[in-house]
């Protein structure tokens, strides 16, 4: 499937290279979709850009580019407007071409779509809970988003690391280690037997007995200098309850379709020392009240004082920022990622700021490295503060997803116990439908939000059968495919040099929104946006529907002769593919009947 704003694109950039030399090679084409269909599909105001360079009125500019363009195929003749507007409109008759172009289902659909032609390395770092505690709603942004996006970059041909740096180092494992200790002995011997049916709950007990008892509090401290002394009987202990708080979080990861590559802060505990050593040699290392501080420009405190990056403690110690200037080197130069980003809370933006910063200032990342602090807003509660229980506590992610598909479990059953809307949909059925539109409302309506923005839950909101939501979404592609199955077609076995005839409005419209999804994708890869994507997809069965409406559309099941009849049900086969594609983008998987 074919870009048609990258293929007018290329056009129009041919044509400023030959009208006008040197100057029209450097322009920006500046294709870009029309805001107002009365204007056309396209519109380029590369001419008023280029006018100043070039000493010309804008028009007469655009006029020499119009001239020597070569669309035909295409578009309808270019048409200048206003001050030098370029504007284009899209033969039928391409579009059509386009879309009988695109390939036969295969075992991994991409509809023809080719992957970017520069690929690179990236690392993406998302989810990153603390192992000391049960993954909360907190998580679910980073999660749901780090996924979609590597979902999106993979797909586009990158190479993807994805990174969970999760919590497993610090003081508190003392305390958990020696409550361990006392709470299962047993874990000395048998590790791998080691089982906590509720982390939150031990890490509470754990915390009480260490407030409590100063004994206590006294061997939490010793079995913190045992862990980083590498003592094996506590590396033992703390091993396996590491690995005993992943197992909650992989239920949770495989819930959610989300993969992982688990790089807990230990991981980079013996590059610590190195790393401080490297920086101290390039001079950008400040001893401060005893702690070993890099200063960076343009970085204060609130008394106007320069702001200190600690990367080593007054006591010898390391903290987060030693271990991310780590982790950093190691993306750059193991694993050789040219593009890092991080999927964190905007309240972290001033820690990324002066991670960047001094990892540019020790020449870690080149002009061809990117760093990008992917910040996202909140999940609010209706009372406008972060997303908690009626009891005022933090909602364990697993609970969250638990109640959406028993709130999607309750309307489909209440749905089959009306005749009207009945599907004879067996308990198994309804199980697997109410687990996957549960899951998908609550990730759907979080990517569908601008990443920067705080968001209130809404459970009726995302559940909703229309608008902008998972159900809707679903059900779009449920549709489409049950018209496949009254028509008595399968649409994997419609020929597949088929005529695609578009004559109908709706029809044509429908080419359209079909033909945005390459620059929809390469959008969303190149700024990192998933709403583009739930936007694109919305916009799309919007125009199905309009497609398939009987007052508006056309007819397809009946439509008459033959070759009209198949037609337009391979407008609803690639329709239902690219719902399917743009869905499995954002980690939602399909069902065949709702």
């Amino acid at each position: 499937m074919k870009s048609i704003q990258r293929e007018i694109s290329e056009r129009v950039a041919a044509s400023l290279a030959a009208a006008f030399g040197e100057q029209g090679e450097a322009a920006d084409p500046m294709v870009r979709p029309s805001q107002n269909p009365e204007f056309g599909d396209y519109q380029s105001n590369c001419a008023m850009a280029l006018a100043k360079r070039v000493k010309a009125r804008p028009r007469d500019v655009a006029g020499r580019i119009a001239e020597g363009l070569s669309l035909e195929e295409v578009c309808q003749p270019p048409e200048i407007a206003g001050p030098g507007f370029i504007n284009f409109r899209v033969k039928p008759s391409y579009l059509a071409s386009v879309l009988q172009s695109v390939p036969p289902a295969g075992e991994q659909d991409r509809l023809g779509l080719a992957p970017a032609a520069d690929p690179q390395v990236v690392a993406v770092d998302f989810s990153s809970p603390n192992l000391a505690k049960e993954m909360h709603v907190g998580h679910l942004r980073s999660t749901v988003i780090g996924e979609t996006i590597c979902r999106i970059l993979a797909f586009d041909g990158h190479t993807v690391h994805r990174i969970n740096h999760v919590g497993d180092w610090g003081t508190q494992f003392g305390m958990l280690v020696a409550h361990l200790r006392e709470a299962q002995p047993r874990v000395l011997d048998d590790p791998e037997h080691l089982q906590l049916g509720d982390l939150e709950e031990f890490y509470v007990e754990a915390k009480r007995h260490f407030d409590a008892d100063p004994a206590f509090a006294e061997a939490a401290r010793r079995a913190v200098v045992d862990l980083q002394g590498g003592d094996p009987a506590t590396r033992t202990i703390w091993k396996a309850f590491c690995e005993e708080s992943l197992r909650h979080c992989e239920a949770i990861y495989r819930r959610l379709g989300i993969t992982l590559e688990h790089r807990g802060e230990s991981f980079y505990n013996d590059r610590l020392a190195g790393v401080v050593e490297a920086l101290e040699g390039q001079g950008m290392v400040t001893t401060s009240e005893g702690a070993a501080c890099i200063f960076l420009d343009g970085f204060r405190t609130r008394e106007g004082d320069p702001l200190p990056m600690i990367i080593r403690k007054s006591d010898g110690g390391y903290n987060y920022a030693t271990t991310d200037l780590a982790a950093v080197h190691h993306r750059r130069f193991t694993l050789g990622a040219n593009r890092l980003v991080y999927v964190v809370g905007a309240p972290q933006k001033q820690h990324f700021d002066m991670l960047f910063a001094a990892v540019r200032r020790a020449g870690w990342a080149n002009e061809g490295a990117e760093l990008i602090h992917l910040a996202f807003g909140s999940m609010l509660g209706r009372d406008g503060r972060p997303f908690r229980t009626r009891e005022g506590g933090t909602v364990k992610l697993k609970d969250l997803l638990d109640e959406a598909v028993a709130r999607a479990r309750g309307i489909i059953e209440q749905n089959e116990a009306d005749p009207a809307k009945r599907r004879g949909l067996s308990p198994a059925q309804m199980d697997e439908i109410a687990e996957t539109v549960g899951i998908s409302a609550v990730r759907y309506f979080d990517l569908s939000h601008n990443l920067a923005s705080d968001y209130t839950f809404d459970w009726d909101h995302m559940l909703a059968m229309d608008g902008n939501t998972a159900p809707y979404m679903l059900y779009a592609y449920a549709r489409i495919r049950s018209i496949g199955r009254e028509a008595g077609v399968a649409y994997e076995d419609l020929p597949p040099d088929g005529q695609v005839m578009l004559e109908h409005p709706s029809e044509i419209a429908l080419a359209k929104a079909l033909l945005r999804l390459p620059d929809c994708i390469e959008s969303a890869a190149r700024d990192l946006r998933p709403n583009v994507l739930t936007d694109y997809l919305f916009d799309l069965s919007k125009a199905f529907n309009v497609f398939y409406d009987r007052k508006h559309g056309v007819r397809v099941k009946d439509a008459q002769p033959e070759e009209v009849r198949l037609s337009r049900l391979r407008l609803c086969d690639l329709t239902a593919r690219t719902l399917k594609l743009g869905l499995a983008l954002l980690g939602i998987n399909t069902v065949e009947q709702m």
